[in-house]
Order: C-alpha cells, then sequence, then structure tokens
C-alpha cells in the first residue's frame, strides 16, 4: 500500500482536485502523487464522488484491491470505451480455445503417429496395408475439453466441423 507523505505533497487525487490534502484522506494510501495518470483516468471513468463512497463502503483491508481493480477498468475503458477489460478478457478465452484446439489436433497426431509405430501380429505396422481399420485414415482422437465447442462433449458436436 503506498501512501503520501501529507507534509510535502499531496496525494495525486487531491492533487487533481486541487484541494488541500488532509491526514484522514481516503484517497492517499491509494493514490500517491508519484502516480498522478492512475487517479486522473479513475477519476475521469467513475468520478471522484462514486470512487470516494465505494471506499468507505468498503472494508479497510480491501481497499487496496478495489482501487486497483477501478484503475484497472479505467485504463481498459480509455483504451476501449465499449468493451473495457471484458474486452480483453474475451481476446484471451479466443486464444485459450485456439490454443487448446491446437494441442488437441497435436495430440491426436501424436497418438497417431505413435499408433503407426506400433508392429502388429503379423510384422505389419498398423496403418500399412489399407484395411478398413486402419488408423492412418481415421480422423483423429478427440479429448473433450471445456475449452472447446462441444457442448455435449462426445466428440461430435465440435464447433469447427474438422473431424
Amino acid at each position: 500500500m503506498a501512501s503520501s507523505s501529507y507534509s510535502n505533497s499531496p496525494c495525486a487525487a487531491c492533487k487533481f482536485l486541487r484541494r488541500k490534502c488532509m491526514p484522514d484522506c481516503i484517497f492517499a494510501p491509494y493514490f500517491p502523487p508519484e502516480e498522478p495518470q492512475k487517479f486522473a483516468n479513475v477519476h475521469k471513468i467513475f468520478g471522484a464522488s462514486n470512487v470516494s463512497k465505494l471506499l468507505n463502503e468498503v472494508q479497510p483491508h480491501q481497499r487496496e484491491d478495489a482501487v486497483n481493480s477501478l484503475a484497472y477498468e479505467a485504463e481498459a475503458r480509455i483504451k476501449d470505451p465499449v468493451y473495457g477489460c471484458v474486452g480483453a478478457i474475451s481476446v484471451l478465452q479466443r486464444q485459450v480455445i485456439r490454443l487448446q484446439k491446437e494441442l488437441d489436433a497435436t495430440n491426436a497426431d501424436l497418438i497417431r503417429y505413435t499408433c503407426n509405430e506400433m508392429p502388429t501380429q503379423d510384422g505389419r505396422r498398423i496403418g500399412e496395408g489399407g484395411g478398413a481399420s486402419s488408423l492412418a485414415h481415421s480422423p483423429g482422437y478427440y479429448y473433450p475439453s471445456p475449452w472447446n465447442n462441444d457442448p455435449l462433449a462426445d466428440g461430435y458436436h465440435r464447433g469447427d466441423n474438422n473431424m
């Protein structure tokens, strides 16, 4: 938790609002004078009065987390006024889904290649001879995951139709 030195410089909030920073200032511990942009962003999005009310309603041990959340959301809203941090979360979720699909495909390839190297009883390798039970022509193995688009988790209802 940062703190403002009351005798030297007012906190970023009081400096921004052009008022005297009192020793009991609700903003001082969370908006140090070294971080003026942090308060400017929060004020622009939420307003100083609303932030003050929120900090007074939150338990003292939770205030720092509340201010950090407000600052993060305010910065995200300035960068993306429509979606804010939800836009960033959405981008990351899509990236996780894409990477999960890539991992699933790689695991399927690994299993397929491993099975193709295993000899059968007659000495042939699986996949040789072009039999109907050949794994070489199978679409691959599927592992249900909470990150892919398979609401029934049965391997047939994937959103990508790449089976």
